[in-house]
């Protein structure tokens, strides 16, 4: 394998261009706001073994998906069976490697002068895919065949012809197929343009020297990660977070924990610690959970780290057979989001001590929002689901930041003027909640409330996420972040409290529903915040004058109105808690 240094480097370049160009192409083309606006979906470039050549990243969960899926393709449907102008569909958890039945993966193979050389993919979330609840999502499910249909690795399209049997399968178990099998198609159109991007580079460059840069990127990418992990001090250690319950036993936190053991250039992580499988949905599945510590690693390494297979040759990940991160069949998974996120934080956690510089405290999670009925202006069933975060966690030596997707959820909250076009809601409250983020030296992100007035005549509502009852923890002395909650109708005498999951609440014409979401936690003690932070956190009302005072020792009067500092009374009251500490 002998490829100079600039063509690789003009070759790695092109990849990365052309999956994000299948990116903007399945964004574009999206019927869903799932895909369009909230854009949850990834590309990747994959070679003859199902290995990740090149992706782009939006949901890095996908870094394991992507492999899990190909590799089942490739079981059930041997070379002489794949043709140019086919296309294979995935979304089975278990069979393959999608993380619940929504997320559909589309594969096309990829050609060049009649040669199979690889494939194109990309996997996104679907509005609907059957199930007990619209949206396929229930918080309730106790077992996968209460989440939807089920597609093992199948023929969408064969030789460029829809196979019809395989389109009306979908349709007939989707309450709202028109959006779905348009979501699909454009699926395709995007993964047949990246077909194209690679035959061009092939023509150009040679076929050999591109499957040649291929694998030369993906050693250089694990050689990169290796090297970065050899200069850190070699040694042992844990790390635990927690999931607030399953959705069906309330009162039991999930508890995700790993050791991480750290020698040289390699890094060993076990999850044999971590709770049983659950009978609620906050189950996930291995592939996922190691991308999960790939994540962690390109965080902690280079966030501009080629996205390749390399990267996952380095992680290696234990697991016991019928825990959370390793159930068995038919074990419920739709939930799996935030227990990922959970995931990456207890990681993380285990990981500090090697690379203190980069610690960072625990944030608010994710959040998926679905209401589903009946369009009164359409006559049409719709599916109006919406993707959350909230704050993220204090980062050493730097703030958390509010209002935001983080970690593994990085999609984008949809516009409201979007939400207000297309679904019967409207949005009445879109903003930060004050006091949300943790108090520390580095004070957490804050979390953000949003208002939802039913317009529509009966609406089913469910909801998966977390950090209603765990408190986002803080580090070192800071606090934790605030709790989210899900209300309808707050403040009136038929005011309802909501778990952070569960399945199909049914709403009504008028009713109010308000998503509060979490803060982050704060790293550092909060006595030790510079006062000028925290007088301006009160200017821009990211902090309350109390909190200045109770949490930070911090005395701000008013001044015609405007917040001011008093001195003499902060350094006093300061150096009173400081004695107490």
């Amino acid at each position: 394998m002998t490829v100079d240094p600039i063509t690789l480097q003009v070759i790695q370049a092109r990849l990365a261009g052309i999956v994000q160009e299948m990116q903007n192409s399945l964004f574009r083309t999206g019927y869903s706001t799932i895909i369009r606006e909230s854009q949850d979906a990834s590309c990747a470039i994959l070679n003859r073994q199902g290995e990740v050549v090149a992706q782009h990243v939006v949901l890095p969960l996908h870094m394991g998906a992507f492999p899990a899926c190909a590799e089942a393709i490739l079981k059930a449907y041997p070379p002489p069976e794949i043709h140019n102008g086919d296309a294979f569909i995935i979304n089975h958890p278990y069979l393959g490697g999608s993380p619940h039945a929504p997320d559909m993966g589309v594969f096309t193979p990829i050609f060049y002068k009649d040669e199979w050389v690889g494939f194109a993919s990309n996997m996104a979330h679907k509005s609907d895919i059957g199930g007990t609840v619209p949206g396929s999502g229930s918080g309730n499910a106790r077992e996968i065949y209460q989440e939807g249909l089920h597609l093992p690795p199948v023929k969408y399209m064969s030789r460029l012809q829809p196979i019809k049997e395989i389109e009306a399968m979908i349709t007939a178990n989707s309450r709202t197929p028109v959006v779905v099998i348009g979501d699909l198609r454009g699926q395709v159109g995007a993964a047949r343009l990246g077909e194209r991007r690679i035959a061009e580079l092939m023509e150009r460059y040679g076929k050999e020297t591109i499957l040649d840069s291929t694998d030369l990127l993906s050693a250089h990418t694990e050689n990169r990660v290796r090297q970065a992990i050899a200069s850190w001090p070699d040694g042992d250690s844990e790390g635990e977070s927690f999931v607030d319950h399953d959705g069906i036993d309330l009162t039991r936190p999930i508890r995700i924990h790993v050791k991480v053991k750290k020698a040289g250039s390699t890094i060993q992580f076990d999850f044999s610690d971590s709770s049983d499988q659950t009978q609620g949905p906050a189950n996930i599945r291995p592939p996922l959970v190691r991308a999960a510590c790939v994540y962690c690693l390109v965080a902690l390494v280079d966030r501009f780290l080629p996205i390749n297979q390399g990267l996952a040759r380095v992680v290696e990940a234990t697991f016991r057979e019928g825990s959370v991160v390793n159930p068995r069949f038919p074990a419920a998974v739709n939930t799996y989001m935030p227990t990922a996120l959970t995931v990456a934080e207890a990681v993380l956690r285990a990981l500090a001590p090697f690379v203190p510089d980069k610690r960072i405290s625990g944030g608010s999670g994710s959040a998926a929002l679905v209401l589903g009925g009946r369009d009164a202006r359409t006559h049409r069933a719709y599916v109006h689901y919406e993707i959350f975060s909230g704050g993220t966690g204090a980062r050493w030596s730097k703030d958390g930041v509010s209002a935001t997707a983080f970690h593994l959820s990085n999609c984008k909250t949809a516009p409201v003027e979007i939400i207000e076009s297309e679904f019967p809601t409207q949005v009445e409250r879109f903003e930060m909640i004050q006091d949300s983020g943790g108090a520390g030296r580095w004070r957490g992100g804050l979390g953000f409330a949003r208002d939802y007035r039913i317009l529509a005549d009966e609406v089913r509502f469910s909801m998966r996420t977390d950090k209603h009852s765990t408190e986002p923890f803080g580090s070192e002395n800071g606090l934790a972040g605030g709790r989210g909650s899900c209300i309808v109708n707050p403040g009136l005498n038929e005011e309802k409290r909501l778990p952070s999951r569960f399945g199909d609440q049914r709403l009504r014409k008028g009713d109010l529903l308000r998503i509060e979401r979490p803060g982050g936690g704060g790293i550092g003690s909060p006595l030790e915040r510079p006062v000028e932070q925290v007088l301006e956190d009160v200017r821009q009302e990211y902090i309350s004058i109390a909190t200045a005072k109770s949490c930070y020792g911090v005395v701000i009067g008013l001044t015609d109105g405007e917040p001011c500092l008093r001195l003499p009374e902060t350094q006093l009251l300061r150096g009173e808690k400081q004695k107490k500490q």
